[in-house]
């Protein structure tokens, strides 16, 4: 089993994801939002298992620096545009995805 789990080195969720399946010895691949974009297909396979409005942290410092709570604007293009803007970490396996810290979820995968 392979995970992949998209997010930033300086967020704490990322580093609570990335720790959990470390400590369990399941191979991670992490993608930092700071280096690479998700892509199109990536955002739709996502899409499936959230609500696009989930998938944006409308509290983070992101979305308050681009002044986001003042605007109409189109959830899928902002976070295409600013990977910055999703809600992290985002865990993804062949069992779903989950996005924020989720050891619930993550323990009933590695079972």
């Amino acid at each position: 089993m392979t995970i992949q789990i998209f997010g930033t080195k300086k967020c704490k969720d990322t580093q609570k994801a990335l720790r959990f399946f470390k400590e369990r010895r399941i191979t991670t691949q992490f993608i930092d939002l700071n280096e690479k974009e998700i892509s199109l297909g990536e955002l739709n396979a996502i899409k499936r298992y959230f609500p696009i409005e989930e998938l944006i942290n409308t509290e983070g410092k992101e979305y308050l620096k681009l002044n986001l709570q003042y605007m109409k604007f189109n959830i899928e293009e902002k976070l295409l545009e600013n990977p910055l803007l999703f809600v992290t970490p985002i865990v993804r396996s062949s069992n779903g995805v989950t996005i924020g810290h989720d050891p619930d979820s993550w323990k009933s995968w590695v079972k």
